[in-house]
């Protein structure tokens, strides 16, 4: 004869973990049953839609063949064959070039900004980051028509320089010097925050170990602050390489036509030429080169680590 209590011992410990699994659900189904998850599938909606939506049209537009404004054709491969066979490469090779180039400059020209900022200014980096990030709140167009009035002839650098000295100099508007110069003046911010960043992350503790094994500051720069501050670096390297290979504004403010990017062309073929599946098809391009740098060296970045997640 079984006992009774022996049964009801039985019951609640096969109950017990079949109550444990009930409980125990999938990560994503937690997160479903979050009230903010429910709060941000609006908003989350609209985004996705904002930004998949034209992505989507762009890619669709580069099969289409040359010259519709229909997504209702037979897909080709032609406007890539194109692309391919004409000289679109060269524009292609001014954007990625005067994008390194500007990185290489913001990058020297930061890191030492950003050394400064955390660990010399202290409180009153805070007066720095809103003077470096007051410009942000006009328009770059407006910005860069300012700097046109400097470096055209016989403006503000030139005119003064006649005036004074009786120097004169040929205008320094439309050359690749403007351009660069217009491109590190735009980008220093976006270069500048994620590396500050980066410097932050940099255990004061680490430092002073350094010091006190006989390492100078040279070889604590390479050995210690460099290698630490490295995510930050590259993501700010990341983003100003993306955002100045297609830049727009400032290589026709300040390159006129001596300067020539993929963005140019991309823009001349969606408006004076009226080919959007040729701009389309030099958009995609641009966005698989850009997505490839990305995924490469986001793959060598501890994001987990910069946020604090482990």
């Amino acid at each position: 004869m079984v006992d009774a209590s022996q049964v009801m011992v039985g019951t609640e410990a096969g109950a017990a973990p079949a109550s444990r699994e009930r409980r125990r659900l999938p990560a994503w189904r937690e997160r479903l049953r979050e009230p903010g998850f429910l709060a941000a599938v609006p908003i989350g909606l609209l985004l996705v839609a904002g930004f998949l939506g034209p992505l989507v049209l762009v890619i669709v537009f580069a099969f289409m063949p040359a010259g519709s404004f229909s997504i209702l054709q037979v897909p080709t491969l032609a406007n890539f064959a194109d692309i391919l066979a004409s000289s679109y490469y060269l524009s292609f090779l001014s954007s990625l070039f005067l994008a390194a180039v500007t990185v290489a400059i913001l990058l020297v020209v930061c890191y030492p900004l950003a050394v400064a900022m955390v660990r010399v200014f202290g409180k009153q980096g805070s007066l720095l980051t809103l003077l470096i990030t007051a410009p942000l709140f006009v328009a770059d167009n407006l910005r860069l028509t300012g700097w046109m009035l400097f470096l055209v002839k016989g403006g503000v650098v030139s005119g003064s320089l006649q005036s004074a000295f009786g120097v004169e100099l040929d205008s320094m508007l439309y050359t690749t010097g403007a351009t660069l110069f217009g491109l590190v003046y735009i980008y220093l911010p976006f270069m500048l925050f994620p590396m500050v960043l980066g410097v932050a992350m940099v255990p004061p503790q680490t430092r002073e170990a350094a010091f006190d094994l006989g390492a100078n500051r040279f070889q604590i720069m390479r050995e210690v602050d460099i290698p630490l501050a490295m995510p930050g670096i590259l993501i700010g390297g990341l983003m100003c390489f993306i955002l100045t290979a297609g830049a727009l504004t400032e290589a026709k403010v300040l390159g006129g036509t001596a300067v020539v990017t993929i963005a140019q062309d991309i823009q001349k073929e969606f408006t004076f030429a009226q080919n959007w599946p040729r701009g389309s098809a030099l958009s995609v391009l641009m966005i698989l080169l850009a997505g490839g740098l990305s995924v490469a060296l986001l793959k060598r970045i501890d994001l987990d680590g910069i946020f604090g997640r482990r």
